[in-house]
């Protein structure tokens, strides 16, 4: 199988000037972005705006 573009240019460098650059990535056993479901009563108002167009203004 081939490697892909950035991993050729990473084994490059590595071979030319002796800098391994994966050295510098994060070494977190987890990630650490934050990642939150949608509830129940969220994804249902999100429908309901999404495919529908209402008109406000005859609801008052």
């Amino acid at each position: 199988m081939s490697h892909s573009n950035a991993k050729k240019k990473r084994m490059h460098v590595k071979r030319t000037k002796g800098k391994d650059v994966e050295k510098n990535r994060q070494t977190s056993p987890f990630s650490t972005h934050e990642r939150v479901t949608k509830t129940k009563k969220e994804s249902i108002e999100h429908n309901f705006t999404k495919y529908k167009k209402h008109n406000h203004m005859e609801d008052h």
